[in-house]
């Protein structure tokens, strides 16, 4: 459906060049939008006019044109002029332009209504190929899904100047199909890479930047077929939640980026539990002081490279080695021991994934 507020834009646009008043009303003589000083003294003119058998007609030196939208009345446009004649064109051109427009939103909103289905597996394989058919929608084109999560400032200006940035790509497709987030499927050329996605969901970010700091964006892996949008669209959820837990500084992430992390987020959380139980033997990484947390940290950041960690924390090497020495009297893992330093690593990550889970459940 066309917006009010496209309908007034389309007529002053018209009204600008041409100097002939318009108004466009529903078949009940609601005005939608209007140039005339006084649309409602047309109100019932209108509405006698919707009823009968005429296209268009002049009342009161006003020309009235009708705008169906696939056989059914939608619009009634209104021209008024000094000349009846040029009235009358102009109100020909104008209902024209306007039956022109429905077409088009029509079947964007048809597009869009196809690509949130094919988002949400809502589709039959079948149902997939004879749709992308009728719209004209390429079945064998590279593509991936990109998610950009603008939280509780998600607004119709936050999607508009989405669009914007893919106004001149006509095969892309920016929808929503919740409240929070906005939905990108871009098509790619053969030549595009990871790298290119990554710059595109940059310039999102920098494009809604005045927004709200916590614009997040994360994609899934592109995909060769319009069949396996769906995956690339469930990847990029993933994604956006997996770097919620590990990856919380970055505002871009991939899917393909979320390394062991993605098969920690499929854990059960008694799963979870029961490896921390046996990992720290009834211990809680609430126990350990800062001092300790701080320098495992470091540690892990340079590699288990012994020098380099106690050059970046500004003390003696004999001192981290004490640390780390007490730290495996404590859990019974050396750090400088790779297996070691495997396990408590993921047991770290495991960690923060639970209490994210418990804090998602509140």
């Amino acid at each position: 459906m066309i917006s009010n507020q496209t309908l007034q834009n389309t007529i002053d646009g018209l009204h600008q060049i041409t100097k002939v008043d318009f108004a466009v009303v529903d078949s009940e003589g609601g005005v939608l939008a209007s140039t005339l000083t006084n649309p409602g003294q047309y109100r019932e003119s209108a509405v006698t006019f919707a009823i009968s058998e005429a296209e268009s007609q002049v009342v009161s030196g006003c020309q009235f044109f009708k705008v169906y939208d696939e056989q059914q009345l939608e619009f009634i446009v209104l021209a008024k002029g000094t000349d009846e004649e040029e009235a009358l064109l102009v109100g020909k051109i104008a209902t024209f332009q306007i039956q022109e427009l429905m077409v088009a939103y029509r079947e964007r909103f048809d597009k869009d209504n196809f690509i949130k289905n094919l988002l949400l597996d809502n589709l039959l394989l079948v149902d997939i190929y004879n749709r992308s058919k009728k719209l004209h929608v390429d079945i064998n084109a590279r593509r991936v899904v990109m998610i950009v999560e603008t939280g509780e400032h998600k607004d119709g200006d936050s999607i508009d100047r989405v669009r914007s940035l893919f106004s001149g790509k006509t095969k892309d497709f920016v929808t929503a199909v919740d409240e929070h987030n906005i939905i990108v499927v871009k098509e790619l050329t053969e030549q595009e890479t990871y790298d290119d996605i990554r710059k595109t969901a940059a310039v999102i970010i920098d494009a809604l930047k005045d927004r709200d700091d916590a614009i997040r964006v994360s994609y899934g892996t592109i995909v060769g077929e319009i069949k396996e949008v769906s995956r690339s669209y469930k990847e990029a959820g993933m994604a956006l939640d997996v770097g919620k837990i590990f990856f919380a500084d970055k505002r871009i992430i991939a899917y393909s980026a979320l390394g062991i992390g993605r098969l920690i987020y499929q854990l059960p959380i008694p799963l979870c539990k029961m490896f921390i139980k046996e990992i720290f033997d009834g211990k809680d990484l609430d126990d350990f002081d800062e001092e300790t947390l701080s320098t495992i940290n470091k540690f892990f950041e340079n590699s288990l490279n012994v020098s380099e960690t106690s050059r970046q924390l500004y003390i003696h090497r004999n001192t981290l080695v004490y640390r780390l020495d007490k730290l495996q009297k404590s859990t019974g893992l050396d750090l400088r021991v790779f297996e070691d330093a495997i396990t408590f690593k993921i047991a770290l990550m495991v960690v923060k994934y639970m209490k994210y889970m418990e804090n998602q459940d509140f």
